[in-house]
């Protein structure tokens, strides 16, 4: 093979690899399959009662008496995620945000430790950044949503909770259960703080940090930006109403 068939040949697989990677990168993700909902409790492979100082965990359903059954409203929540960066020499951070996020919840306000809460599912495929060219690696490459579609939440317990509600009392706990991103599951904890702001309202947020490699997840590296941190913090901004 002469010198100008080698040229040619490491032109064209050069092309070629280029190509490969762009239309990884590049080529557009797939849509949220349908509109997401909540899985019922009584359908949840598993859900989290509460344990609190003053109360053992407890099996309340949601037909005892005084029992609110609520669930996630869209339109008024977010679901997000935060991760600090270095990009063109500058400090940055990038949040992902949606509001499909569904979940149910079962509340007692006169005995908050009653508590169960069901599994919570966020649709990746929905995540979206400042940046479009973002967006697709982050669906793409990063998260693989078109195999992946949703992020889930499956809590175990709830501690911290009181056995005596006060009306309009804010309260401070955690919710401990398995996150499962892509084909990997760990058991985190959510610290949570929540507000019955009406009768039939609950209001809150919850978060939590991971590092994204124990998830098998990895940046890729990108010209522009110099380093990404190793933590990512996962937030619930949430409003949950009976429906």
């Amino acid at each position: 093979m002469n010198i100008t068939k080698m040229i040619t040949a490491g032109v064209f697989a050069i092309v070629l690899l280029l190509g490969a990677v762009g239309y990884t990168v590049l080529r557009t993700p797939a849509e949220a399959s349908a509109p997401i909902s909540a899985i019922p409790l009584a359908s949840s492979s598993a859900s989290a009662s509460s344990t609190g100082t003053a109360a053992q965990a407890t099996t309340a359903t949601t037909t005892d008496v005084d029992v609110i059954l609520a669930q996630i409203v869209q339109a008024e929540s977010e679901a997000r995620f935060v991760i600090d960066e270095v990009l063109n020499n500058a400090p940055k951070t990038v949040v992902g945000t949606t509001d499909e996020v569904a979940g149910e919840l079962a509340v007692n306000p006169q005995d908050p430790s009653q508590t169960r809460v069901g599994t919570i599912q966020v649709n990746a495929r929905t995540l979206t950044t400042d940046s479009d060219f973002r967006n697709r690696a982050i669906k793409n490459q990063i998260l693989s949503t078109d195999q992946y579609e949703f992020i889930t939440f499956t809590p175990i317990e709830i501690v911290g909770l009181p056995a005596a509600g006060a009306g309009g009392a804010t309260y401070s706990f955690q919710i401990v259960g398995d996150l499962t991103i892509r084909d990997v599951t760990k058991q985190v904890t959510f610290d949570v703080t929540a507000t019955p702001t009406a009768e039939t309202r609950l209001e809150g947020t919850a978060q939590t940090t991971i590092r994204y490699a124990d998830y098998g997840i990895t940046i890729p590296q990108v010209r522009q930006v110099a380093s990404v941190s190793d933590n990512v913090r996962l937030e619930i901004d949430f409003v949950a109403t009976p429906q």
